[in-house]
């Protein structure tokens, strides 16, 4: 990352990175403090967040860690308002958060599609809307969520709650970017592939990993840095005239030569 940006590329800016104490989201938060931002991990398993946080403190970054629970509006409302009092303004918020547990189109019920929903969906809404005061502040900024192949793209099965919330995420990157273009605030998405993470290990054993990685084009599956690097890319002054897009991270495997695999 160093090598493609100044080593203070985002000296200055606040960014806040919800589910970042591990996986993709411990990769953004990574990415963007060794460019100089300040960056605060959300998360709602708090220990894991203090101790990742206090991880990079050591190396001389500027990370601190917040719990929050983000299928709760309450707890969203005030871990933006402790990030602004803190810092007095916000410039990147990404929601990479997520909640997929495997459950067989028949046995989601309600309980499970709404904390889907809420976590997935409602939550970027609701940072974007807490958050905003606070990047006005900023002079605007960037709002970034990852999203999923899943849902927009492809299907799999036993994540139907998912593949839903994670649609309805890519419309609402669109709506927001036109309505909040004014403010001078971006917002964009990425879409990954297959990424070499705790949660995915949950999804297939390594047999099937393996199989999934020899059929991607770039042969490999990806590694949290990938999607950390298209975030970085976003919001950085490179991306300065995209707004309500969602950028594919998947190695090429939604080619059609590939499609049939993850479908």
């Amino acid at each position: 990352m160093s090598a493609t940006y100044a080593a203070d590329a985002f000296a200055g800016q606040v960014v806040l990175v919800t589910g970042g104490a591990q996986g993709i989201g411990l990769a953004i938060v990574s990415a963007f403090a060794r460019l100089g931002a300040e960056v605060t991990i959300a998360d709602v398993q708090l220990p894991q967040a203090q101790a990742a946080a206090q991880t990079l403190r050591d190396e001389g970054l500027n990370v601190q860690a917040l719990a929050c629970d983000l299928a709760e509006p309450e707890q969203i409302a005030e871990l933006v308002a402790a990030v602004g009092e803190r810092h007095q303004r916000l410039d990147v918020v990404i929601h990479n958060a997520a909640y997929f547990p495997l459950t067989p189109f028949a046995a989601i019920d309600a309980a499970l599609l709404q904390r889907t929903l809420s976590v997935n969906l409602m939550a970027p809404f609701f940072l974007a809307q807490t958050a905003l005061p606070w990047m006005r502040r900023a002079g605007g900024g960037s709002l970034l969520v990852t999203s999923s192949v899943t849902g927009p793209r492809v299907a799999y099965p036993g994540l139907a709650h998912y593949a839903a919330s994670k649609a309805g995420v890519n419309g609402f990157i669109r709506a927001a970017a036109l309505e909040l273009a004014a403010e001078n605030i971006r917002v964009n998405g990425v879409e990954p592939g297959m990424i070499r993470t705790p949660a995915m290990a949950n999804l297939g054993d390594a047999q099937v990993n393996q199989a999934i990685a020899a059929a991607v084009p770039l042969g490999r599956l990806g590694e949290p840095e990938d999607i950390a690097a298209a975030m970085v890319f976003l919001a950085s002054p490179a991306a300065a005239y995209i707004t309500g897009q969602t950028l594919v991270v998947d190695g090429g495997a939604l080619l059609p030569e590939t499609n049939s695999l993850l479908t």
